[in-house]
């Protein structure tokens, strides 16, 4: 039924000293050279999000590959990857996050993978997602459409509206 393997018995010689024995070298890495260098090295870790405080004040866009906690007021676009909206926060402007948790104020555009509209939420505006869930208290007035990919804009979706140029004469 269980057999004894050879994994633990010493190599047998070779009759040719010029020829080392196959085995002998089997499971012993060799030294990498000078243009091959292998660096193992921890994963990195992620780093925090970043909180812009209820005393704050943001007039302009924001954009980054991280995430953002909003806890003061914001006028202007907002793009992250997960991008949380405290109590006391508001925001006026386009909103674009793989993962959006609102829990304040918006007035304007939601696009998100996984919106999250909680408790205390107040939106005034559109959502576009891929999955939502509003809870019980939550107020918001717009429409909900669900599409595949949120994130990027769809023909059919109007832009937002530019001022036009003065007539020449």
């Amino acid at each position: 039924m269980f057999s004894k393997s050879k994994i633990n018995e010493p190599a047998p010689k070779s009759a040719d000293p010029a020829k080392p024995a196959a085995s002998a070298s089997v499971g012993i890495p060799t030294a990498p050279s000078k243009g091959s260098e292998f660096k193992a090295s921890a994963p990195k870790a992620k780093p925090p999000a970043s909180v812009l405080s209820a005393d704050l004040h943001v007039t302009g866009n924001m954009k980054t590959t991280g995430d953002i906690q909003v806890e003061g007021t914001v006028e202007g676009d907002i793009r992250a990857h997960l991008l949380t909206i405290g109590e006391s926060a508001t925001i006026k402007g386009e909103i674009t996050a793989d993962d959006v948790v609102i829990n304040g104020r918006i007035v304007g555009r939601v696009r998100g993978l996984k919106v999250r509209l909680t408790s205390t939420a107040r939106v005034e505006g559109d959502i576009i997602h891929k999955t939502i869930a509003i809870e019980s208290g939550a107020h918001f007035e717009g429409s909900v459409q669900r599409q595949d990919d949120p994130l990027t804009k769809t023909p059919g979706t109007p832009p937002v509206p530019k001022k036009k140029p003065a007539p020449q004469a």
